[in-house]
């Protein structure tokens, strides 16, 4: 059955409709800035038939007593929005399960928000998530969010998060056959310059079919985020979580495939970065960034299938996944910047410093380059530049020549330490070119396996990645269902 996304419902419509329900009962617990999500449902009308409970544990002493001491002593993050799942869903069966559970699908309800402060200088954002039955009796699912505040009023996040918590209790119970409608209707009633939703999880039986990697790539696809982070265990990450207070390498690049030079540009610029004096080792993040329009074919769709084989590659040799929608090095740099002081670095290959430098690429900014280079290397930040083989010359940035109006900043930028070659290198991966590599690769021509690692070439033979030419042999389960097709 197909879901239809009803963008006209508003708030109080919403909140009406689930508390008309009769089968939906269950509590509110929302500590900090979130406490108008079940507001709204008592301004609705008719809130006794959907609300068993509606509390805050605002103070921390009250809050450990109920919930458990968190180990990070932090109080807005996903362990803390967990634990009150697991509480208030657990007092709900215990205490209702026996009297209501033939009748009632329950939900627990709960948040942990920081909204901004008096002096307006943190960092507004919270946890949200909803467990929640949907038959009697039936096993648990779970959906939870990240979400950022964008407004500079506090009262006006408080509405925002308000809006957010029912539309996300809505989703739950009348969009959860279709999750990527429930994504889009996450925002009805809300602009995106008010919040921003950088990771969503869903779990439970009514979600084995989910792609959680799919569902964060939408979040960056439809606006609500920037950037959508994957670990080496392929799961969601909240960006914040993953980078506060620690060093960020980054190597951009389209992965298709992964080929030899990118894991010789990530291993010796790690390398060549841990040597900073500035950077501890002990907390370097390495993380390997798609850009949005990376992952775009012609007429900006995007092959999901395409994406996620890109991911299994990475993640299958370690490394952690980040979608981004930022085109521009210094769009990256500010917003990880806003999570951690510490030195980053960025791996660029030749021809990135060279588009670095293009003006054209800043003609939307009012200072133009200066504007951008003021935000890209104000910052704590290194370039690590892998060299390129052009015209049978190795091309590194001692070599590099900017346009002539330039070469002053260019040769501050050298002797102040922004920018650097990366010294130690395989010279036999300069002649690798991705472009060709695929080509052969869909070809099923021989000469591909040379450029690209062992653990990869198995990969997209046994799972006929990337176009790779592949028969079904019926009868014939698994990897052995495979054969090359040589020409």
């Amino acid at each position: 059955m197909e879901i239809i996304h009803e963008k006209n419902l508003g708030t109080k419509q919403k909140a009406l409709r689930i508390n008309m329900n009769k089968q939906i009962y269950g509590s509110f617990a929302e500590i900090g800035a979130g406490q108008d999500v079940a507001a709204n449902f008592f301004k609705a009308g008719g809130a006794s038939k959907t609300i068993a409970k509606t509390m805050s544990a605002y103070d921390m002493t009250f809050s450990d007593a109920i919930y458990g001491v968190m180990e990070n002593g932090r109080y807005v993050c996903e362990p803390r929005l967990m634990s009150m799942l697991d509480h208030e869903y657990g007092l709900l069966i215990e205490r209702l399960g026996e009297k209501r559970g033939n009748d009632s699908t329950f939900f627990a309800f709960s948040d942990t928000v920081a909204a901004l402060n008096y002096h307006k200088n943190n960092d507004a954002h919270g946890w949200m998530g909803v467990r929640f039955q949907l038959t009697p009796h039936g096993q648990y699912n779970d959906i939870v969010i990240h979400v950022k505040m964008l407004d500079n009023d506090s009262i006006l996040q408080q509405q925002a998060l308000g809006v957010l918590g029912v539309n996300l209790m809505y989703g739950c119970f009348f969009y959860h056959q279709d999750p990527e409608v429930l994504i889009l209707s996450l925002m009805d009633d809300l602009a995106k310059d008010r919040i921003q939703i950088d990771m969503i999880r869903f779990e439970g039986p009514d979600f084995k079919h989910v792609d959680n990697r799919l569902m964060s790539l939408n979040l960056v696809k439809y606006g609500f985020s920037d950037i959508a982070l994957f670990g080496a265990d392929g799961k969601n990450q909240q960006p914040s979580e993953v980078l506060f207070r620690k060093h960020a390498l980054v190597l951009r690049g389209r992965f298709r495939p992964l080929v030899n030079v990118h894991l010789d540009m990530l291993e010796n610029g790690r390398k060549q970065f841990m040597r900073e004096p500035d950077v501890d080792k002990d907390k370097v993040v390495v993380i390997s960034e798609i850009t949005l329009q990376g992952l775009q074919k012609e007429g900006s769709e995007i092959d999901e299938k395409d994406f996620l084989d890109r991911v299994d590659v990475l993640c299958s040799m370690g490394q952690m996944v980040m979608i981004s929608n930022y085109q521009e090095y210094y769009k990256l740099v500010a917003y990880v910047s806003r999570i951690t002081k510490l030195k980053m670095g960025l791996i660029i290959g030749y021809p990135n410093l060279q588009y670095i430098f293009e003006e054209e690429h800043y003609k939307d900014l009012p200072g133009g380059i200066l504007e951008s280079f003021a935000t890209l290397f104000s910052r704590n930040l290194k370039l690590f530049v892998y060299p390129t083989y052009q015209n049978n010359n190795i091309l590194n940035c001692m070599r590099f020549n900017p346009p002539m109006h330039l070469i002053d900043l260019y040769r501050y930028l050298i002797a102040n330490n922004k920018i650097e070659d990366i010294h130690h290198y395989n010279e036999t991966n300069l002649g690798i070119s991705t472009n060709n590599t695929l080509e052969l690769i869909k070809k099923g021509e021989n000469g591909w396996e040379e450029n690209v690692p062992d653990e990869v070439i198995k990969m997209i033979k046994d799972r006929c990645l990337f176009g790779f030419p592949c028969v079904v042999i019926p009868g014939v389960p698994g990897p052995a269902n495979v054969k090359e097709i040589k020409e």
